[in-house]
């Protein structure tokens, strides 16, 4: 019985033979498409192969691509675990063609893999065509396949589309009959959506281009785009029914049993069905770099490993577990794809890290939502705010909150809890994407098609001369542009480095005869450099040749924070362990900013360690050397890389630093790492180097920010005069000002201590108060006590003081805390089976504009926000004594 690893290598391998280039799968973050929250199918990342846009190295390829669809337009989050075949992860495999082969071949191909490579039973099989598509039904019938078996499909089903406009075409789809045991008749039929008929792969003819009339002519380049899904086939052919019976799924499935210590079948089969699928899409986005956040990926991700680890907790487990099982996936996934190796501690670490996070909030929330919901009855609706409160400020999940009213059968305005959300995205949203992602890419392509790449000088010179092969303004090529125009300007060669790797775009300056740009920024599209400028003199025009001087002062401050990065990281790994792997960075002329895996704040002493190792590989003043080789001897050498970068056959390999204890093929360097930025020629020119401090970026990831250079000494200098200030006004020397504080902290603690003590004297006496007397109400004896200048915090205190005061029986306390009510209700050990204190607190907080609170019968806390009300709210308690 073939594993989906045999099935994997037996589809690459039999394109390849074909003649096809075999792929590797793209991100699951698309950079090609920014309409798409996550790569969904094989095509994705050709897309621009198929419009004519892009243009590569091969007209056929083959791929088995990674999938989700977990959120937006695709989402099969719902369904996973409940049927036999969705999944928020999936590998599909496909092979295409750009105006290569077309129905002919590929029609041809798909049929002697399915039934001579992977010896599925042709009688078992029968074919969709598009009702029209007479070519494809004939192609089939010269196969053998007999035409009661070729049925010809007249909707959607069976027609492609990329938009309302645009490439479209027939399809042709193969379905493998299962048998009359199961339920279900042929597609097309009433019973289509019956098990029995089940479609393994889809062929995608690109044929036609559609107009806004609806009419269609052929396309110039005509090509092929299919998809089969490995889980899928791989269940035919390891004859199951179901895609959790593969030899995958198996070993999750056990694996997540083993580590719950449950049964891995019966009614708790679904549980480890949805963990096991979860674990493979949570484990690949955050293999890329996706982490949980509470909004877009992030959430995504946030909401798919929350819903697995609810699932774990249903199946009675009270710590983490999910983690237990990343070793598992990696034993069946990692040869395959070497990223789940590669980020194992890191994806591990995030598991264990949200579900402790999880467990907690699972908690908390049902509190929370206990008090929310407490004054809603049966088939009333908890409104969207609060479920989006729940959500925002506790973390607690949308399909938690529903899940736990359905059983008080309460709904929730979802409605409302969207609107909420949009308001708060809206306020939350940062700027707009990059230009490469953002704009319509194919004028971009146009050029690189026309012109080439652009090549870049800006590693060895600052200043260069060049021809300007193009002039990009409002979206559309121009051959020139006047004072005042804002355009991006593209050269054939630039100094200017343009914006990637964290590294900040160069700015400069931009002279032909008879005009001159000031250049801003530097962005790439693809291998063109697009110089970001405002003509400020004459004009600016095509095939001109022009002299670029790059801002050397702003590129050295540049340089200097890029090169810190790098040393940051060495000292951070030695500092906390190898698990740190860099998240994101920015190294501007002003600043640097550096994100890192680890999963708790540092502490100074940590902070201290790092900021003094990277001083001291500055003073040294080591040459900082650049190699170029392939990704394999760089990594031998143990040189860092960008976790998720996808890199080309060569690399450069910047290294500096010289240790005794280091890496490289002398066991000498300090530092070595993949990168494609600007950096200094010796650790000296970086100058001082200084930590400003440590945050959390997300979950699992913190932020170092610091300063170098000429920034860096300012710093110090203008902390040096604030020293200095802060001396003068304790009347010490700089060296005795943290004894000096500290003294006076001590003074004012003390200061603090005594004049709560008179506070709790004067509360005690019955002074500057109202309605400090007992009162006898109902057999028992009542104490309420208005109380000014008293903070909330002390009421516990003065309660269990009452209480040793008077005995037996109830006290209500209520403190104006500084613009806010604090009110408490105690109730002696010996009364609290008549009466609760949560009571009397319940029934006294409206009157000072309170809603509630909580606690136990003996003692209950709540607030309000209007003290004047006091006498009504004991008053209000007196009420409820009397019965």
């Amino acid at each position: 019985m073939p594993s989906l690893n045999d099935i994997r290598s037996t589809f690459l391998n039999y394109f390849a033979k074909q003649g096809h280039e075999v792929v590797d799968s793209s991100p699951l973050v698309p950079r090609n498409d920014p309409t798409l929250m996550f790569t969904n199918s094989g095509m994705v990342q050709f897309k621009n192969c198929f419009t004519g846009v892009e243009k590569r190295d091969y007209v056929r390829a083959t791929t088995s691509q990674k999938c989700v669809r977990a959120g937006g337009k695709h989402n099969d989050l719902d369904n996973v675990g409940y049927t036999a075949r969705h999944h928020t992860f999936f590998e599909m495999l496909g092979n295409f063609s750009f105006g290569d082969y077309f129905k002919h071949d590929a029609i041809p191909f798909a049929w002697e893999l399915i039934t001579k490579e992977f010896a599925i039973d042709k009688s078992r099989l029968l074919t969709t065509v598009y009702h029209t598509d007479d070519e494809a039904f004939e192609i089939w019938k010269k196969l053998g396949v007999p035409e009661d078996r070729i049925i010809r499909i007249a909707t959607s089903d069976n027609f492609w589309q990329m938009g309302d406009t645009g490439p479209c075409g027939p399809c042709t789809e193969i379905f493998y009959d299962h048998g009359d045991h199961i339920w279900g008749g042929i597609p097309g039929s009433p019973e289509e959506d019956g098990d029995r008929f089940i479609e393994i792969w889809n062929l995608v003819f690109m044929q036609n281009e559609r107009f806004a009339d609806g009419s269609m002519v052929d396309l110039d380049m005509q090509s092929i785009d299919t998809g089969m899904g490995l889980e899928r086939i791989a269940a035919l052919l390891q004859g199951t029914h179901d895609n959790y019976e593969t030899d995958l799924f198996k070993s999750l499935i056990e694996a997540s049993a083993d580590a719950t210590n449950t049964d891995p079948f019966g009614d708790q089969n679904v549980h480890h069905r949805v963990i096991a699928d979860h674990l493979r899409s949570c484990s690949f986005l955050i293999a890329e770099g996706v982490l949980p956040s509470n909004e877009g990926r992030g959430y995504v991700l946030r909401r798919i490993m929350r819903r697995a680890m609810r699932h774990a907790s249903l199946l009675g487990a009270k710590d983490p577990v999910m983690h237990k099982l990343v070793p598992s996936l990696v034993q069946k996934m990692g040869a395959a794809y070497p990223e789940l190796g590669q980020g194992q501690a890191l994806i591990e670490e995030t598991f264990e890290q949200e579900e402790t996070r999880f467990l907690k909030t699972l908690d908390r929330g049902l509190k929370l939502l206990d008090d929310a919901s407490a004054d809603l009855d049966k088939g009333d609706t908890l409104p969207g705010e609060t479920a989006f409160k729940l959500y925002d400020t506790y973390g607690f999940p949308l399909d938690l909150t529903q899940d736990a009213l359905r059983a008080k059968e309460i709904e929730v305005d979802t409605d409302g809890f969207d609107a909420a959300m949009k308001e708060q995205k809206e306020k939350s949203r940062a700027g707009g994407i990059g230009l490469g992602e953002a704009a319509d890419v194919k004028v971009y392509f146009d050029i690189l098609d026309a012109k080439g790449s652009t090549e870049f000088l800006g590693y060895e010179t600052e200043t260069a001369e060049g021809q300007i092969v193009a002039i990009v303004k409002d979206g559309l090529q121009v051959d020139k542009a006047v004072k005042g125009d804002s355009v991006q300007v593209i050269l054939n060669q630039t100094p200017f480095y343009a914006e990637s790797g964290g590294q900040v775009g160069d700015s400069g300056q931009l002279t032909i005869e008879g005009g001159a740009a000031t250049i801003t920024d530097t962005k790439k599209v693809e291998g063109l450099f697009l110089h970001i400028a405002e003509v400020t003199e004459g004009e600016v025009s095509v095939e001109a040749g022009a002299a670029m001087v790059v801002d050397h002062g702003r590129r050295a401050q540049i340089r200097a924070n890029h090169s810190a990065t790098h040393l940051l990281h060495e000292a951070l790994r030695n500092a906390l362990g190898d698990h740190v792997a860099q998240k994101g960075s920015l190294n501007a002329n002003d600043r640097l900013r550096f994100d890192f895996s680890h999963n708790k704040a540092m502490s100074s002493e940590e902070l201290s360690i790092v900021s003094r190792e990277v001083n001291d590989f500055i003073r040294q003043n080591s040459a900082v050397t650049t190699r170029i080789m392939t990704p394999d001897d760089a990594r031998a050498l143990g040189a860092q890389a960008l976790f998720g970068e996808k890199y080309g056959e060569e690399v450069r390999v910047v290294s500096m630093g010289r240790a005794e204890t280091g890496k490289g093929q002398d066991g000498e360097t300090y530092s070595i790492e993949l990168c494609g930025g600007t950096h200094v020629k010796q650790t000296g020119d970086i100058g001082t180097f200084v930590i400003l401090g440590d945050s959390a970026s997300s979950a699992g990831v913190r932020r170092i920010e610091a300063l170098t250079g000429a920034a860096a000494f300012d710093y110090l200098a203008t902390e040096a005069g604030r020293m200095a200030e802060i001396a003068g006004a304790l009347k010490a020397q700089p060296v005795e000002v943290v004894d000096r504080l500290k003294a006076l902290m001590d003074e004012r603690k003390a200061l603090q201590n005594e004049v709560a003590n008179l506070k709790r004297e004067v509360a005690m006496g019955g002074s500057g108060g109202a309605g400090a007397e007992t009162k006898e109400i109902n057999g028992k004896t009542f104490l309420g006590q208005a109380l000014e200048g008293v903070s909330g915090k002390d009421l516990r205190g003065l309660i269990d003081a009452h209480k040793q005061k008077i005995g037996s029986g109830v006290i209500l306390l209520i403190a104006d805390d500084g613009g806010k009510v604090a009110v408490a209700a105690g109730v002696t050990d010996d009364l609290k089976e008549q009466i609760s204190a949560v009571d009397v607190l319940k029934a006294a907080v409206p009157a000072v504009g309170g809603k509630g609170g909580g606690g136990r019968p003996d003692m209950a806390q709540g607030g309000g926000k209007d003290f004047s009300g006091a006498a009504d709210a004991i008053a209000a308690a007196e009420r409820l004594l009397e019965g």
